[in-house]
């Protein structure tokens, strides 16, 4: 009986991660090893971002990022005729296509998708997916962020971006580590299923992104970008900060980009999405030079720079 259980245990296991591994292999852009992967993408090690450790509010103190809540699901390089949006309510969208036929055969990933909107005649996105193996535990962040309201939401998604690999004015420009929380500083658009959540960031909503994307895309092709997401952790109960997913890329040509077919109306889906309107929000990322440092929301401008965690990053945030 024990043997017949743990052989039924290996099957589900296998089942579970083949179809992961479909999706992270379907992509325009080769799913490889993080240390070597031109024109691709990867999984880097956590420990390379610094989050909030358990003293934060005291010390200030970071500490590695350490294992991700979310497995890393596939990565999207993609162009289309407009603005790509709302990419997992296309029900011929091939991630989409996947978390529908786990739900069929039973099963109930939840998978979160992070789709940054390049200003450019051609309409480039990346998009970035992570699956959960489980439900988010009552109460946690990530269960408060599927729950929460857009007031929540705004104030709380972070992205952490580093430059491993490119040229000096833009490894210069966005520092050792650019930290930017999603809704301050360009426009977000929440759109929420019952197996998911998008967050489409329109980086061309911002004068100062824009100009900043427009220019570091000239090197999109020599740079090598880790991006993390997670849910910042502003209460000393929900220390330490723990990192959604995170994402390599390499050496991107734009010439690979798949073509995204935009879907008809009958093909959206109509009923049980749920959008929440998230405005403003996050400030730059991708290949990025620019203004990528945190900055207090007291001296933020309209177009929302980023700011740097430091000694002082609370004092105008948080009573």
């Amino acid at each position: 009986m024990l043997i017949t259980s743990l052989k039924m245990t290996s099957s589900d296991d296998e089942a579970e991660h083949q179809w992961i591994e479909n999706v992270k292999s379907g992509g325009a852009v080769l799913c490889q090893p993080p240390e070597n992967c031109p024109n691709g993408w990867g999984t880097p090690a956590g420990d390379k971002f610094m989050v909030r450790g358990p003293d934060y509010f005291i010390t200030k103190a970071k500490i590695p990022g350490g294992e991700y809540l979310l497995k890393p699901l596939g990565f999207d390089w993609i162009r289309g005729p407009t603005k790509i949006c709302e990419v997992l309510k296309n029900k011929n969208h091939r991630v989409r296509k996947a978390i529908d036929e786990e739900v069929s055969h039973g099963n109930q990933p939840f998978v979160w998708a992070f789709n940054l909107q390049l200003p450019s005649k051609e309409n480039y996105s990346a998009v970035f997916y992570f699956v959960s193996p489980k439900p988010a535990p009552e109460g946690s962040l990530m269960d408060q962020f599927l729950k929460g309201d857009d007031a929540f939401r705004k104030s709380r998604l972070k992205l952490i971006a580093n430059v491993v690999k490119g040229p000096w004015i833009v490894r210069t420009a966005v520092g050792e580590q650019a930290i930017c929380i999603l809704g301050r500083a360009l426009s977000c658009k929440y759109v929420q299923g019952s197996n998911f959540i998008e967050v489409d960031v329109d980086i061309g909503s911002s004068i100062v992104a824009n100009a900043i994307v427009h220019l570091a895309f000239g090197y999109v092709t020599t740079l090598t970008v880790d991006l993390a997401f997670l849910i910042e952790s502003q209460a000393e109960s929900e220390l330490p900060e723990r990192l959604l997913g995170a994402v390599r890329f390499s050496e991107l040509s734009p010439g690979s980009a798949g073509v995204y077919e935009v879907p008809s109306e009958e093909q959206q889906e109509s009923a049980p999405f749920l959008p929440t309107r998230l405005w403003q929000g996050f400030s730059q990322l991708l290949q990025n030079p620019g203004n990528s440092r945190e900055t207090p929301p007291s001296s933020q401008n309209t177009n929302g720079n980023l700011h740097e965690e430091g000694a002082d990053e609370n004092t105008n945030r948080y009573p």
